[in-house]
């Protein structure tokens, strides 16, 4: 290597040890990919859009008005991948057959409140006021992510989820009709750079500026209760039991932007060699859901929810990605059906079970250099409630939650491509694979 690279490629390591990244992150989302709270992860989010937790700051913040309790949450989830890459053969082919490309855990904390926020002022009309956080690797990662080309392939969806914050609130309009705002909270971090260096890689005159900025995005919601809004309560009614919700995502990503200038004096004169490198990850896209959820009887209640997903939107957001602008990938929207049942086995147990059919939004089986994997996948999943009223030392009552989801990714064909490959493409492969997720919270209720 000579000394322009050398100094090239210790430049290049500067600036990535400047990008808050760690191993294995992923496109995806914690709450799409998997739900936040257990009562959201068991149900494969079904009932997440009538959930009256904490986690509905994010869902949908009209249903924080639908129940009058006040709660402070606190949750695990762990989910352990097992992603699978089969050789379909090729030139020296990198993967060989059944191949487990990414196991990388995630193992989030997360923290709920909600409150009536009404009780802090003379105000007759109660305002319901929620927040949800989710932080990585039990709270120790607040922004983790790697992005980066990939000779063997890497998987979109699964990974590390950097920092989730949402606070919103919501209120009562007329009664059986909710409405509800909120915003979600991403960070963009950015770094600049100024130095001055030799043919040998010896820098002076260094100049650095990190920061991180916290961006908005709204959530709007409306929950019906048709019971309420149509029904009269003396005569049988086709609404009975029936309640119907909206809610609107805005589309967001975690971003970090490094931009740095290198002057070699002699070979390099001013304003400098520019090195810049803009990376997005955690991307949600607008998302629109529309559920409907029905109480058969005091035990059983059903719900069923589509959700609109605006991958398409991706398409252009990556042309200003600097690692993946290469790949020329192409996404399209899709939409997301969600079926969930509860049981009250008492009134102190609930039983709960979902499934959901998630399309991939990746449109393409090859993206050069990049290699990105996707497929569709069924979630199967599973849960319990437990309120215990009289703890005898507390002064409010617990709730515990516990939830299973179990991924069955649908075995779909890649074509691997590189530029130092020999004979572009070099290998096909089949890739699937299974997820587990568990979840436990704890919430004290007042």
């Amino acid at each position: 290597m000579n000394h322009s690279h050398r100094v090239l490629a210790s430049l290049f390591t500067l600036i990535s040890s400047l990008s808050p990244l760690a191993a294995q992150a992923s496109t995806g989302n914690l709450a799409t990919t998997y739900g936040l709270l257990p009562s959201d992860i068991s149900s494969a989010q079904a009932f997440s859009l009538f959930n009256t937790q904490s986690s509905a700051a994010y869902y949908n913040p009209a249903s924080l008005a639908s129940s009058d309790h006040g709660e402070l949450t606190l949750g695990l989830l762990h989910a352990s991948p097992s992603l699978t890459a089969t050789s379909n053969g090729g030139d020296n082919p990198p993967v060989r057959s059944g191949d487990v490309l990414s196991n990388t855990n995630t193992e989030s904390l997360l923290l709920g409140m909600k409150t009536n926020l009404t009780s802090l002022t003379k105000f007759k009309k109660p305002v319901y006021v929620g927040l949800i956080a989710g932080v990585e690797s039990h709270g120790t990662e607040m922004l983790a992510f790697d992005s980066t080309t990939s000779k063997e392939g890497q998987f979109m969806q699964y990974g590390q989820k950097p920092l989730f914050i949402a606070v919103s609130g919501g209120m009562e309009a007329i009664p059986g009709l909710n409405l509800g705002l909120g915003l979600r909270v991403t960070l963009h971090a950015s770094a600049t750079m100024n130095l001055e260096t030799d043919l040998g890689g010896n820098t002076s005159n260094e100049e650095l500026s990190v920061s991180a900025e916290p961006v908005m995005i709204p959530l709007f919601g409306i929950t019906a209760d048709l019971d309420t809004l149509l029904c009269d309560k003396k005569t049988d009614c086709w609404a009975d039991g029936l309640s119907t919700a909206i809610s609107i995502r805005g589309s967001s990503n975690t971003q970090t932007t490094v931009e740095s200038t290198a002057v070699i004096p002699g070979t390099i004169p001013e304003p400098g060699l520019p090195l810049n490198v803009t990376a997005l990850d955690a991307y949600q896209p607008i998302i629109v859901s529309t559920g409907a959820q029905y109480r058969f009887n005091s035990k059983i209640d059903f719900a069923a929810t589509l959700e609109y997903q605006n991958w398409s939107s991706l398409t252009e957001e990556l042309k200003s990605d600097t690692i993946y602008d290469q790949a020329d990938l192409s996404f399209s929207d899709i939409i997301i059906p969600r079926l969930g049942a509860k049981y009250a086995y008492n009134k102190d147990v609930n039983l709960i079970t979902g499934f959901s059919y998630d399309m991939s939004p990746l449109d393409d089986g090859t993206s050069d250099n990049v290699n990105l994997f996707d497929n569709d996948r069924m979630v199967f999943a599973a849960g319990v409630n437990y309120f215990m009223r009289d703890t005898k030392w507390l002064a409010f009552p617990l709730r515990l939650d516990a939830a299973y989801q179990y991924h069955h990714l649908l075995e779909r064909d890649f074509t691997l491509t590189a530029s130092d490959a020999p004979v572009p493409p070099y290998e096909s492969v089949t890739t699937g694979g299974s997820v587990h997720v568990f979840s436990m919270s704890v919430s004290m209720n007042f």
